[in-house]
This record gives structure tokens, C-alpha cells and sequence, in this order.
């Protein structure tokens, strides 16, 4: 299964007329960062919609109203709930970057892995790019990896998100479909399309399908034609504490805001909204709106107010951790080549 190009569509069915009618690379890059900023507007705006009126109700303005859902938090358990669960993501996350690494480039120690990968969140703050291009320094600098190889791993533990997120959607919607909305109805046939997406890769890379070798080639590719059918199960396995542990940090935590839901009704929405968590754009302003979009019979102040906090403290809190390990980065990052290390791209040391 291949994505389709609506930008090469929308060139070859546009008119053809005086420069500039047709977008140059340089408007669509200005597209791609606006995108997410108009994404953006649009889900506040929806949330102040919900919440004009329930705030004019009680008497109360948008911004009062949603102080308001924030003043009834215990935030002395939140954080006894939320510092942990976040030091854990990072465990996770960073094993699962240290197993695929040393899969696809290079031998490196677990606890090399975490400086450069706490210290990458800071970075991820302003650009998830960046961040990852810090570890490709890294890696260059310590190992001789080239940046398209960590490119290709980077590639595929997205590959695996997806996955991931989708094999959490379907077990969620077995256990808890009755108490879903109807929407979710969907979840099965949208897994099969990616669980097919699954086995056609592997063809491909396998080179069971002989088409498209040209493709397969690419360097950027690397990682996938070096993985096995059970590596991407494997990389599930490896994430998949990190989403037991959510689903009672967010039940609890969503308590704390006066939400009663239960463990199994969480497991059913947590996946689906850890999906809105992945859309680009500041703020995740995807996974707040699905918050409320999802709960409609629950306050729509409190339910904007847990999302917004959840989200971003995860942001910050994850950025905190990489100011503990930022000494050692720096260090890691600015110290001379180990003379001992192999490029892999051409088998010589440097």
C-alpha cells in the first residue's frame, strides 16, 4: 500500500499559465508550516465554542470558566502520578530508539543512549527535527553512523507508532466497544488496512514483490530491508509498558479532575487520542480537542483543562529530564571522534 502524492496530483491537473500560478516548492514548504498553526486555530476555536456556553450558564467568562476546572485539582497527587509515569516514558522511549539503533547502525550502550535522547526533548520542544538531529550528531561524531542511516531508523520506529497505536485501538475497542461511541465501530476495518499495509511491507522489503527495486534501494530505506517480520512486534512489545502505565495514570489523573472513568472505558479512548497526540502542531491542540470531542456528556471546562495540562506538562516535564542528562550530551556531542569507530557507509575508520 502506497500513499498517494496529492501534491505531484495537483500539479500535473493545474492549468497551465504565467509563473507563480503554479505552487513552487518554496509555497508548499511555506504551506507545511502553517498547516499546523491552522489546525491549531481551528481546535481552540471549536473549544471556546463548547465552552461559551456552559461558562455563560454559570455567569462566567471562557477564561474564568476554565480557571475554574483548574482550581478543583489536587495538583500534589497530579504531579505524584505524572513525574513518574513520565521518567518511565523515557525508559521506555530511549530502549526502544537504543534497540532499534543497535539493530539497524551500530552498537551502542543503553545508558549511552539516554543522554542524547533526554537531552533530544529539550530540542523537541521547538522542532521533533531537531531533536532527532541531535542524536544523529551523536552518532556521527561517537560512531560514524551517517544521518540517512539514523534517518532510516528513525523512519521505521514511526512505522512501528503507527502499529502500536493501532494493535492499542484494537484491543481497547474488544474490551470496551460497548461503552465506545459508535464511531468506533470503525477501529477493526482501519486496523486491517494497516495490519495489510504491515504484511506488504515486509513483502516488498523481503523482496518477495519484485517490483519496485529502485525503491527499495534507497538508502533512507536501510532500516526496512534489514528488519525482519518480527522486529516491528517486537518494538510493540518493547513501547507497550508505556501504554499500560498511561491508561491508569490518565484514568486516575482524569479522576483528579472530577471525571469518573473506568480502566477499560480508558483503554478504549487512550490509543485514539495518544493518534491526536502525533498530529503536528504546538500545543497539541489535536489531542485536547479530542478530549472533549470524545466525552460529550462530561464538562467541557474540565475535560479541555485535563487535556491541556496532560499534553503539555508530558512535553515539559519529558524536557525537564533532558536538563539532568544536558552536561553529559554536551559532552558526548562536542568530544572528539572515537578513533576506534567504523563508518558503516564505507567500512573505514575516520
Amino acid at each position: 500500500m502506497t500513499d498517494p502524492d496529492p501534491e505531484g496530483e495537483a500539479q500535473r491537473a493545474a492549468p497551465v499559465g504565467p509563473p507563480g500560478a503554479t505552487p513552487t516548492p518554496a509555497r508548499r514548504g511555506v504551506l507545511k508550516q502553517v498547516a499546523p498553526w491552522l489546525i491549531t486555530i481551528a481546535c481552540f476555536a471549536y473549544l471556546y465554542s463548547r465552552m461559551r456556553g456552559p461558562a455563560a450558564a454559570q455567569g462566567m467568562s471562557v477564561a474564568a470558566y476554565l480557571a475554574h476546572a483548574f482550581s478543583g485539582v489536587d495538583w500534589g497527587q497530579w504531579l505524584l502520578l505524572m513525574a513518574p509515569y513520565s521518567f518511565f516514558f523515557f525508559l521506555v522511549d530511549s530502549a526502544v530508539v537504543w534497540r532499534v539503533i543497535n539493530w539497524f547502525n551500530t552498537r551502542v550502550r543503553y545508558v549511552d543512549i539516554l543522554p542524547v535522547r533526554g537531552s533530544s526533548y529539550i530540542l523537541s520542544i521547538i522542532n521533533e527535527q531537531v531533536g532527532k538531529g541531535a542524536m544523529g550528531i551523536y552518532l556521527y561524531r561517537r560512531h560514524r553512523v551517517p544521518g540517512w542511516e539514523l534517518g532510516s531508523s528513525m523512519l521505521f520506529i514511526m512505522v512501528c507508532e503507527l502499529f502500536y497505536l493501532t494493535s492499542w485501538a484494537v484491543v481497547g475497542w474488544t474490551i470496551a466497544g460497548d461503552d465506545l461511541p459508535p464511531e468506533f465501530a470503525a477501529i477493526p476495518w482501519v486496523a486491517l488496512g494497516v495490519f495489510g499495509f504491515y504484511l506488504l511491507l515486509n513483502l516488498f522489503f523481503s523482496g518477495a514483490i519484485p517490483a519496485g527495486r529502485a525503491l527499495r534501494e534507497r538508502p533512507v530505506l536501510s532500516a526496512f530491508r534489514k528488519a525482519r517480520w518480527y522486529h516491528y512486534p517486537a518494538i510493540i512489545a518493547l513501547r507497550s509498558p508505556a501504554m499500560i502505565a498511561a491508561i491508569f495514570v490518565y484514568t486516575f489523573a482524569l479522576g483528579l479532575f472530577g471525571v469518573d472513568v473506568g480502566v477499560a472505558t480508558m483503554l478504549g479512548y487512550l490509543p485514539v487520542i495518544f493518534f491526536g497526540a502525533a498530529t503536528p502542531g504546538p500545543m497539541r491542540s489535536v489531542a485536547i480537542t479530542l478530549w472533549v470531542v470524545l466525552f460529550p456528556e462530561q464538562d467541557p471546562g474540565r475535560m479541555g483543562a485535563f487535556g491541556l495540562v496532560q499534553h503539555n506538562f508530558f512535553i515539559f516535564f519529558n524536557a525537564a529530564i533532558g536538563l539532568l542528562f544536558l552536561g553529559r550530551a554536551q559532552r558526548e556531542l562536542f568530544a572528539a571522534p572515537d578513533p576506534t569507530a567504523v563508518d558503516d557507509a564505507t567500512g573505514e575508520a575516520p
